[in-house]
């Protein structure tokens, strides 16, 4: 445990995703994972049909993600995040291979799209606390053959994000601005975690 941490137990991450325990772990939190059995489409098809906006329905997949960790790992604090991605109306999701991957990337080239990031942190089956955070970014014009030669080289590692790019990776390569923090880009908005955390008495302020 670090100075920093006041709890006697890790905090349990209620994902699977790498780069948000290393993001975790990088702030000094000591980290757990456990990967919520939920079914994603599930929870978010019904918000879509009412028309619950994009960082609404990431709230609801973080608190769900949450809420189903918790209720199994009693006495615990679990954090959970998701995030949803929109163009110009359009919700996008993690490709399922590299030619949707491909296919996505030239619906996004030369256009500004939006990262919806979320959190949950709940015990016992209750939230404590939740937020989320919105970046823009504007992708450059790309030309077929550039977004070949891209997929190719990033490889599998694109189907894990829902932009099919990882900013920290080649995915800068795609991009001419962006507006909004990079922890939020990356699918977690630290900052707001960190300060709900502290406001729990699980982090020393």
């Amino acid at each position: 445990m670090t100075r920093l941490w006041l709890s006697p137990a890790p905090l349990i991450l209620a994902s699977g995703s790498l780069t948000r325990r290393d993001m975790l772990a990088a702030a000094g939190l000591p980290v757990e994972t456990a990967k919520p059995e939920i079914d994603e489409r599930a929870v978010e098809r019904p918000l879509a049909e009412q028309g619950v906006a994009a960082d609404g329905i990431a709230s609801a997949l973080a608190e769900a993600k949450a809420l189903a960790v918790s209720k199994l790992r009693s006495g615990r604090l679990v954090l959970a995040a998701d995030q949803t991605l929109t163009c110009e109306g359009r919700s996008f999701h993690k490709p399922g291979d590299a030619a949707a991957a491909a296919v996505q990337i030239a619906a996004l080239a030369g256009r500004t799209h939006a990262l919806h990031s979320a959190f949950a942190l709940a015990r016992d089956g209750e939230v404590l606390a939740q937020g989320r955070a919105t970046a823009r970014l504007t992708m450059r014009p790309l030309d077929a053959a550039f977004i070949e030669r891209y997929v190719e080289a990033a490889g599998p590692a694109i189907l894990a994000s829902v932009g099919g790019y990882q900013l920290e990776g080649l995915g800068a390569q795609l991009f001419a601005r962006i507006d909004g923090d990079h922890f939020t880009i990356l699918g977690l908005p630290l900052l707001p975690v960190l300060q709900a955390l502290r406001d729990l008495g699980h982090l020393a302020r």
